[in-house]
C-alpha cells in the first residue's frame, strides 16, 4: 500500500491552487469593474484571500524543495531564478490581499488602480509559473526517473502503431553526468 508522501514534496499541489485562485481573482476583479457587478467583486476578493493563504504553503513547500531536491549547476540556476520570481510575486499578491482586506472588504466597487495592479501581478504569476515549469520539464527536477523498458532489445522505444517509433530512454530522467555534477545545499549559502 502506498503512503501519502508526495514525491518529492507538496509544492506542486499548493502552487497549482495559488495559480488558479489568483488568476480567477484577477479576472473576476476585471469583470466586476467592467460590468459593475458587486457579486463578482465579492468572489474576486475571496479568491484573492484564499489564494494568499494557500500561497504561504506554496512558498514554504517551495523553499523545502529548493533545499532538498538533488540538482546540478544548470538546474540550480533555474531553481534560483524561479525562486526569486516567486518571492516577488508572492509579496505583490500579499500586499494586494492586505489592501483588499483593509480597503475593499465590504465595497461594492473596486478602484481602477487596484485592477491594473492585480493584472500586472498576474503577469508576474505567469512568468513565475513558466519558470517553475522550466525547472520541472526542462531540467527534470522533482520528477521520478522513468523505468527502463525491457523487450525488443531493451532499447526503451515503443511503437504507436503507425510505424513511427520514439526513443524515450532518457525521458524524465537525469543523466548520469548530471547526477555526478549534483550538489547539495549544505556546502554553500543562497
Amino acid at each position: 500500500m502506498m503512503g501519502i508522501e508526495i514525491i518529492p514534496n507538496w509544492h506542486p499541489i499548493f502552487v497549482h491552487f495559488t495559480i488558479a485562485l489568483f488568476s480567477i481573482s484577477a479576472l473576476l476583479y476585471l469583470a466586476g469593474l467592467v460590468f459593475k457587478k458587486p457579486n463578482l467583486l465579492i468572489v474576486a476578493r475571496w479568491n484573492l484571500w484564499i489564494g494568499a493563504a494557500i500561497t504561504i504553503g506554496s512558498v514554504l513547500a517551495g523553499f523545502y524543495a529548493y533545499n532538498t531536491v538533488v540538482h546540478d549547476g544548470p538546474s540550480h540556476a533555474a531553481m534560483t531564478d524561479h525562486k526569486n520570481w516567486a518571492i516577488v510575486t508572492a509579496a505583490v499578491f500579499g500586499v494586494l490581499a492586505l489592501w483588499s482586506v483593509l480597503k475593499h472588504r465590504g465595497a461594492k466597487t473596486v478602484s481602477v488602480l487596484f485592477v491594473i495592479l492585480i493584472l500586472i501581478a498576474s503577469g508576474l504569476l505567469a512568468v513565475t509559473g513558466f519558470k517553475g515549469g522550466e525547472v520541472v520539464y526542462r531540467h527534470g527536477m522533482g520528477v521520478m526517473r522513468m523505468p527502463v523498458i525491457a523487450g525488443d532489445g531493451g532499447h526503451g522505444s515503443h511503437s504507436h502503431g503507425d510505424g513511427m517509433e520514439e526513443d524515450h530512454s532518457n525521458s524524465g530522467s537525469r543523466t548520469e553526468e548530471a547526477k555526478k555534477d549534483a550538489h547539495d545545499h549544505d556546502s554553500h549559502a543562497h
